[in-house]
């Protein structure tokens, strides 16, 4: 990759190829990880190799996440950024519930301040109430929350999260945003014009379950692009979300080393203009 890194504001540059801490809980994204140490293990390895943009939230675990992060990584490479998010909380059945009211906000700022062991949080995204579906409804009150921790110096940018364009243009008229992240990836592009709108604007376009989704007919074209080029096939479709746009990130997500390193082996791979035509078919 020519581009390996984005800068979105002065005090903000993400390597583009990122790394997401959820797979790091337990099944469902809920309790203790199976194999802590090999959590830690991961999160250090991310870092070793090049990784200084990592995707986190305190409603992982919850907290398990976070805290997993701290004692991993803290204290935190210069270089390092940590992007969380707010706006849901987990049930006792590991049920993800909507948390957007002002003091709910607020607890949830603090509570990954607390857990990440940071007096300033580098990105908050904030997660729509929709999240992964589409939904116009305002969010300019919870918004309006965030700009206000923000204002009090308790986080330096803020981003949303399963968000309309309608509702992107509704907080940029707020205050300033740095990062997107939303569903896309290789098979459910319904978001496309939200990323094309990310890249017109500068802001950060993370693809959210970047490897989810292929049907065995699609996997079928992606195995035989990748076959073809001495790929795997999620290396193939996370490189093809990093060639979708100039603003495009990625946090694939993964509790294996092995893993880890496939995946970021794919910030090295260009696709040809014949395969990208193959996948854009799929």
């Amino acid at each position: 990759m020519t581009n390996s890194t984005i800068t979105l504001a002065e005090d903000l540059t993400l390597t583009r190829m990122g790394y997401g801490a959820m797979q790091l809980a337990g099944p469902g994204v809920f309790g203790p990880p199976k194999d802590r140490a090999q959590a830690i293990a991961v999160l250090r390895a991310a870092v070793d190799l090049g990784v200084t943009h990592i995707d986190t939230s305190d409603f992982y675990g919850p907290e398990v996440v976070n805290e997993l992060i701290k004692e991993a990584l803290h204290p935190y490479p210069a270089e390092l950024r940590l992007v969380t998010k707010v706006g849901a909380r987990r049930g006792d059945d590991a049920s993800w519930i909507p948390a957007l009211a002002p003091d709910e906000l607020r607890q949830q700022v603090h509570g990954n301040l607390d857990r990440l062991g940071l007096d300033v949080l580098d990105v908050v995204n904030l997660r729509s109430s929709a999240h992964a579906g589409h939904n116009d409804e305002s969010i300019a009150e919870p918004f309006s929350t965030l700009v206000e921790l923000q204002q009090q110096g308790l986080i330096k940018h803020l981003g949303l999260s399963g968000v309309t364009i309608t509702q992107i243009r509704e907080a940029q008229a707020i205050a300033p945003i740095v990062t997107i992240q939303n569903l896309y990836n290789l098979v459910n592009r319904e978001d496309d014009d939200v990323v094309d709108y990310a890249a017109e604007h500068n802001l950060a376009f993370a693809s959210f379950f970047p490897l989810g989704g292929f049907t065995p007919l699609q996997s079928e074209t992606l195995t035989k692009v990748a076959a073809r080029l001495d790929a795997t096939p999620y290396q193939v479709a996370l490189a093809w979300l990093l060639q979708r746009s100039t603003t495009s990130v990625v946090i694939p997500g993964t509790s294996s080393l092995t893993h880890l390193r496939e995946n970021l082996a794919a910030r090295d791979l260009t696709l040809p203009a014949d395969a990208i035509t193959e996948l854009n078919a799929v």
